[in-house]
């Protein structure tokens, strides 16, 4: 199987409240994370909410960086999605860890863009449908 892209979904904890509650180092922290895994940066926007958290992305040529804070339980939700092979997912991921001061991350990759090669040519048809049950 081959994948357009990788996504990586992260949960960030132990992070210090100040760190998750700055609208201008969140920023920050999620472009170094962005420039320390060679993505390309299109666009940038974030939000401050009141009495606290940040929300944001980083647009990259190769997808996006996304992440929302809670400062009062020192954690982060941070996604990371990446297409091709030049930029490294699990680098951004790294980086966000070490510039938030986390002390924990749990995180996963879901191939995104799954196709099968057909046999002649370079044309591709989409994997075959999963099924997802969502009630239980």
């Amino acid at each position: 199987m081959d994948a357009l892209g990788r996504h990586v979904l992260a949960e960030i904890y132990g992070c210090p409240h100040d760190a998750l509650n700055d609208l201008h180092q969140v920023e920050q922290v999620m472009v170094s994370a962005a420039l320390a895994a060679g993505a390309e940066i299109r666009e940038v926007a974030f939000h401050k909410f009141s009495p606290q958290g940040v929300s944001g992305v980083v647009v990259i040529s190769e997808s996006h960086l996304a992440i929302h804070t809670w400062p009062e339980y020192g954690y982060a939700a941070v996604d990371v999605f990446t297409c091709g092979d030049r930029v490294d997912p699990w680098d951004a991921c790294r980086s966000i860890v070490e510039r938030l001061g986390a002390t924990h991350m749990t995180a996963s990759e879901v191939k995104r863009g799954l196709f099968t090669p057909l046999a002649a040519g370079n044309r591709v048809r989409p994997a075959p449908v999963r099924t997802v049950d969502r009630a239980g």
